[in-house]
């Protein structure tokens, strides 16, 4: 009976022992798979890199400066130099055309120019009578409603002594005066920037004043045309010089055509003054 006791109690001791030994047998077992697989997983620092890697592609690329990656400028020629010169003058050349057509069309556009100033006079008084000088003033408008052809109304006075020579009336060197009264077309047959040329054909009246200085002595009787009223033909040329688009120093050239006493005479002339323009079309 003892040893049946026994022998059941080694039974026990060696299922006891079974069961330690087993969970120990699969701890020893299963440690060691891991670590391996963790080896396998992470490659060691000291691994060297594969033969057949591009050096280049692990390698960072080398810094390299802006103006290394532009092309190196190479010398122009004196002809190529040239050649961009005279591209940037024809542009310059191109804006002051633009610029010069944009003053001309300013400056004459205005509807009207009202001039006035001095005037000269070249003047025969009598029939045969030497020329005297006479000097007065000049006044006139002009309307370019039929773009450069105008319409003018201009107004003169002159000034002067005539010379009469001896004679038994004791009158020497009287003085005279006269006025005109013209109308007619005016035609601007040049604009530019500074400069612009006109041309004009007046006619109308002109009043004669020869009396004036004869101390009531008729004038005829000193070689004088008589104080009358008679028709004028005034033909000139003007040129004006730009002082602003509204402002222009004019200087006229014109010759007086007269008809005193039925005495046809050309009397030469100038006039300086000032344009003023003014309105627009």
């Amino acid at each position: 009976m003892l040893r049946v006791v026994e022998a059941f109690r080694f039974m026990d001791w060696r299922k006891s022992l079974g069961y330690t030994l087993y969970p120990l047998l699969v701890v020893l077992l299963f440690v060691p798979l891991t670590l391996g697989a963790q080896d396998s997983g992470q490659p060691s620092q000291n691994q060297n890199p594969p033969q057949n890697q591009n050096p280049a592609q692990t390698s960072p690329a080398p810094i390299v400066p802006p103006e290394s990656n532009q092309p190196a400028l190479q010398e122009t020629s004196p002809e190529q130099r040239a050649q961009v010169l005279r591209e940037a003058q024809a542009r310059v050349n191109a804006r002051r055309k633009i610029r010069v057509r944009q003053i001309i069309a300013d400056t004459y556009s205005h509807k009207y120019e009202l001039n006035f100033g001095g005037a000269y006079l070249r003047f025969s008084p009598g029939k045969s009578l030497q020329r005297m000088n006479e000097a007065g003033w000049q006044i006139g408008i002009t309307d370019f409603r039929y773009g450069n052809l105008g319409l003018t109304a201009d107004f003169r006075g002159y000034y002067g002594t005539s010379y009469v020579g001896p004679n038994p009336y004791s009158v020497y060197n009287p003085s005279i005066s006269q006025y005109t009264f013209l109308g007619g077309p005016t035609y601007r047959f040049f604009r530019g920037q500074h400069w612009s040329w006109t041309a004009q054909g007046l006619v109308g009246a002109g009043h004669g004043n020869f009396g004036t200085g004869t101390n009531g002595l008729p004038p005829q009787l000193i070689g004088l045309f008589t104080d009358s009223t008679a028709l004028n033909v005034d033909a000139g040329v003007s040129a004006d010089y730009n002082l602003g688009p509204a402002l222009a120093f004019r200087f006229n050239a014109n010759d007086l055509f007269t008809d005193y006493n039925s005495t046809f005479k050309e009397n030469r002339g100038a006039a300086l003054g000032m344009v003023y323009r003014f309105g627009r079309r």
